[in-house]
């Protein structure tokens, strides 16, 4: 058995047009899986389809809006019935919103928890039974090392995010049985669209996560390819709810 061996498996990744999710959906292609994007921007949607095929993969693109059930349902119908199959879900799709929380507003609120942790729900719901005609599966769950943290500006976010973990606990549980895995991700402070507004808006951010980073630096996108192909391939197959940061030793540090 090739443990981080990709070659006929199909992975779709939300969010997958950039940053992070794009990131990792290179590196599964590069070990040798078909790739599915998924996200709303339809021109980054084919920038990143363009650049994944260009590693000699194959790759689509699908709409897919996460605060839309019947989106999220229909894309992944779409890529089942493109590719003939679905072995591996990458939940990255996410936003933030930054209030206070006496400032924040119940619909942006909603509009978080939606977008973050309802849309991953319901994106693993419909690939479970697609899953199980293949005999199996890999989720992962992209959460944040603010499961881990509180940040006064991040109150929606942090809990979507620490939903998710849990989340992702009881789907390892309830899906074992059917040779799912399900783990999560927990990014720390990754150089990507969504860090860039906090980097310019919050002062002295940048300079506090380097100063605590243990690496001395903040992350890149690269950084997360790695445990992708990991958590995606059979190299992980005894591993299942289980919560990885990748955050250069900022959660470990005092």
């Amino acid at each position: 058995m090739k443990l981080f061996d990709l070659k006929g498996k199909v992975a779709i990744v939300t969010g997958g047009n950039g940053g992070i999710g794009l990131a990792m959906a290179k590196a599964m292609a590069e070990a040798g899986a078909a790739i599915i994007v998924a996200g709303r921007n339809a021109t980054k949607n084919a920038a990143a389809v363009k650049d994944i095929s260009a590693l000699g993969a194959k790759a689509i693109a699908l709409p897919a809006d996460m605060t839309d059930e019947k989106s999220c349902r229909a894309m992944v119908a779409d890529a089942a019935k493109h590719f003939g199959r679905i072995d591996i879900l990458i939940n990255n799709a996410g936003m933030s919103i930054r209030r206070l929380p006496q400032e924040l507003t119940v619909a942006e609120w909603n509009t978080v928890l939606s977008s973050n942790l309802t849309g991953a729900f319901i994106c693993s719901q419909a690939v479970h039974p697609e899953f199980k005609k293949v005999g199996g599966g890999k989720i992962i769950n992209i959460a944040s090392m603010m499961s881990i943290f509180g940040l006064p500006f991040a109150v929606a976010y942090g809990t979507s995010k620490g939903g998710m973990v849990q989340m992702t606990k009881s789907m390892a549980v309830a899906w074992a049985p059917d040779n799912i895995q399900v783990n999560a991700v927990l990014p720390g402070w990754i150089e990507t669209e969504l860090t860039r507004n906090a980097r310019s808006s919050v002062p002295g951010l940048q300079e506090r996560v380097v100063a605590r980073s243990p690496v001395g630096r903040w992350g890149v996108p690269d950084d997360m390819a790695g445990v992708a192909v990991f958590l995606a391939s059979a190299a992980s197959n005894f591993v299942t709810g289980a919560s990885f940061p990748i955050d250069g030793g900022y959660s470990a540090q005092g």
